[in-house]
């Protein structure tokens, strides 16, 4: 009996320590998938052409475009590269964003590589803190050609702002309703000279967002923004930008659509149709506005974009362009067609 009695013995301790190193490895690896470090990005390029004008530039290496951001040389050009290193231990992560190449030295108006660089601390299940860089939480376009659906952008996403260094806090207040707040420097600089804080804000409802932003008339001064969109059908989607920004009386104001209709999994086609004016707050001058109409097809295979786009800009009382014969036009007719990978 004693010999029974000790064999039961010898095996509950090894059955013990099988489960033991069962659960410590369950468990390490558990650790280690919150502890990963995800890796993604893209790469895009381009060709563009002046319809209406000459594609050679100035004697200042200035190429004739429609003014917004990004996308403004002709013939063959980098967009640029994005690799985004993102470390999340649950309750708390850290996501480094860097960019290379002329449209991320534009997006970091030439201050360095880094787009984003912030950490955040999941409070709770509906609270959430970013401390850090990151990109603005203002209009419908983003810096990242990936996530829009044109690949040139419109007059309000490229005089808002691209990006804030500060803090905020995010809350799921329900299921549909969303806050935040943030104080942050003023827009676009990584390092306050002046003093100067910005407020923001962020009320959502149902992927319907209305947004905030006040400096105090050192830059943007106050920016009200409206983004959202609705699903009209399976396939065709509608989304909507409107902005006001006024700074002692100067600013601008506009609104856009953006009809998206997915023709197949792999084609989608989209429309952007642009009403864009600025204003001086001075009597007597004239506040230009323009009109701007972009279509663009996006065909996808794997983890590769292709983008065609023809945009045609036209203003009211401003003449920025050249026709063909070197005299002012109000009017400029464009095509692109961009090449995005991403990983």
């Amino acid at each position: 009996m004693k010999a029974i009695t000790k064999t039961n013995y010898v095996k509950n301790i090894f059955f013990a320590a099988v489960l033991f190193t069962g659960a410590s490895l369950v468990a390490q690896e558990e650790v280690e998938e919150k502890k990963a470090i995800t890796i993604s990005g893209s790469a895009d390029a381009y060709f563009r052409t002046n319809l209406s004008a000459t594609d050679e530039a100035d004697a200042d290496g200035a190429f004739i475009n429609p003014g917004s951001s990004f996308a403004e040389e002709t013939g063959f050009a980098l967009g640029m590269a994005n690799i985004i290193a993102s470390y999340d231990m649950g309750k708390t992560g850290v996501v480094a964003d860097l960019v290379f190449g002329p449209r991320g030295e534009a997006a970091t108006f030439n201050q360095n590589v880094i787009n984003q660089l912030y950490a955040y601390w999941n409070v709770s299940e509906g609270t959430t803190i970013t401390a850090g860089r990151f990109n603005t939480f203002l209009g419908y376009e983003v810096i990242s050609p990936v996530a829009n659906m044109n690949y040139s952008t419109s007059y309000l996403f490229s005089n808002g702002p691209f990006s804030h260094v500060g803090v905020k806090a995010d809350f799921a207040l329900s299921e549909d309703f969303s806050l935040m707040l943030a104080v942050t420097n003023v827009a676009d600089v990584n390092n306050n000279f002046t003093g100067v804080y910005a407020l923001g804000a962020q009320l959502g409802y149902s992927g319907q967002f209305l947004n905030f932003y006040y400096d105090g008339g050192e830059f943007l001064g106050l920016e009200v923004d409206y983004t959202g969109g609705f699903d009209l059908s399976e396939d065709f989607f509608l989304g909507i930008n409107a902005a006001y920004a006024d700074s002692d009386g100067a600013g601008f104001a506009g609104a856009a659509l953006y009809p998206q209709l997915a023709t197949s999994d792999s084609f989608k086609l989209g429309l952007r149709g642009e009403y864009f004016s600025v204003f001086d707050g001075v009597d007597g001058t004239d506040d230009p506005s323009v009109f701007a109409a972009t279509l663009t097809g996006s065909y996808s295979i794997e983890n590769l974009t292709i983008k065609p786009e023809v945009r045609l800009d036209s203003w009211s009382d401003n003449e920025p362009y050249f026709d063909t014969d070197g005299a002012a036009s109000k009017s400029l007719s464009s095509f692109l067609i961009a090449a995005i990978y991403s990983f």
